[in-house]
């Protein structure tokens, strides 16, 4: 076993958890050029955080200004401080045979699950957090409502309503017309692909299974674990077993410039064999920092 084995194998790992398994609708937004500040001594108290600015002034704007000299306005803002959530994977038991060299072959077959697992529940947690909470004047969320005799047509066709009524929201609130996006549920991306007759080639290609790269002014991405509203259309808390029957599977819309993202620390744990001789195995896990959450709570939507 090579000495630097730990070592090797936590920094690939580091690597693959940015570029491996990622989210879509997430690509492009950058990380939060802020620093991460490390709170503990490595025990489970241990929190990563960041201080976030959130900047209030708005100058006013003159026109056609003949007044001087230029009135002055003082600046003010504030900051947040935000505790990045904490991910850990249970320890996996490695004998000897399997974790003797260190290629990217054998780091990879011996870590992939605990990279999947990791990034699946911390993007799940993620398009939670976009979602509003409810219904609000900069927070929209759009309810349809079908009574369960409607064809494939006329569903997709409530579907698209839902979606120009969204952009209108977003209209409203003036966010900029550039960088709105909607992560379609899998079950309202299925409505479209299954229109036919009214939109054909326009909102859905066949041959793909995908629907159109931008429609009713959003950038367009699917997700199979967004987040559900109750029937009264209020977010499930994240985790939430719910109301089975009642509960509203929803399409989440935001502004990717009002993404708050930040990749923290990637710790990995691991005791060799030499410390266990009867076992003669190795324990391996890993714990990982991350947070994507909306900087406002604005310009953030749901179709459900």
């Amino acid at each position: 076993m090579p000495a630097n084995f730990p070592e090797v194998w936590s920094s690939r790992v580091i690597q693959l958890l940015t570029t491996q398994d990622v989210a879509p609708w997430l690509d492009g937004i950058p990380e939060l050029d802020v620093e991460v500040t490390v709170m503990g001594d490595g025990s489970a108290s241990e929190a990563n955080l960041i201080h976030l600015p959130i900047e209030t002034f708005q100058p006013e704007v003159l026109l056609n200004n003949t007044t001087y000299p230029i009135a002055v306005q003082d600046f003010t803002d504030t900051e947040v401080i935000i505790k990045l959530d904490k991910y850990q994977t249970l320890a996996t038991s490695l004998t000897d045979d399997q974790i003797i060299g260190a290629s990217y072959a054998r780091i990879d077959s011996a870590t992939r699950g605990h990279r999947v697992q990791i990034n699946s529940l911390k993007y799940k947690k993620a398009i939670h957090a976009q979602a509003p909470a409810g219904d609000d004047a900069k927070t929209p969320v759009i309810k349809m409502v079908f009574t369960g005799d409607e064809t494939g047509s006329e569903k997709a066709n409530i579907l698209f309503e839902a979606m120009v009524a969204l952009k209108g929201r977003y209209d409203d609130m003036e966010a900029p017309v550039e960088g709105r996006r909607l992560v379609l549920s899998t079950d309202h991306e299925n409505i479209l692909l299954l229109d036919r007759n009214r939109f054909g080639n326009l909102l859905a290609n066949i041959n793909t299974g995908t629907v159109a790269p931008k429609i009713a002014g959003f950038e367009i991405f699917s997700n199979v674990a967004n987040p559900k509203y109750s029937a009264t259309g209020v977010k499930n808390a994240f985790g939430a077993i719910g109301v089975p029957g009642t509960d509203l599977v929803a399409s989440v819309a935001f502004h990717k410039d009002n993404v708050a993202k930040k990749t923290g620390m990637t710790k990995q744990y691991f005791s060799k064999a030499s410390d266990a001789p009867t076992t003669q195995t190795n324990l391996l896990n890993y714990r990982h920092y991350f947070i994507a959450m909306p900087a406002k709570n604005e310009m953030i939507g749901a179709i459900i």
